[in-house]
């Protein structure tokens, strides 16, 4: 049986930011560095915390 992954770069298309500060969740706009509600530093919520 064959699975299909997505490619690395479609996840990131497909992923959404959440900001460790506020809270806020963005969409996928990689652009971003910070959190425009609040300055904070943003989170890829497909990757997993340590």
């Amino acid at each position: 049986m064959l699975f299909w992954k997505d490619s690395p770069a479609e996840a990131a298309e497909q992923s959404t930011y959440e900001c460790f500060e506020c809270g806020t969740v963005l969409g996928n706009d990689s652009s971003l560095a910070t959190c425009p509600d609040c300055g904070g530093e943003l989170r890829n919520r497909g990757t997993p915390l340590e």
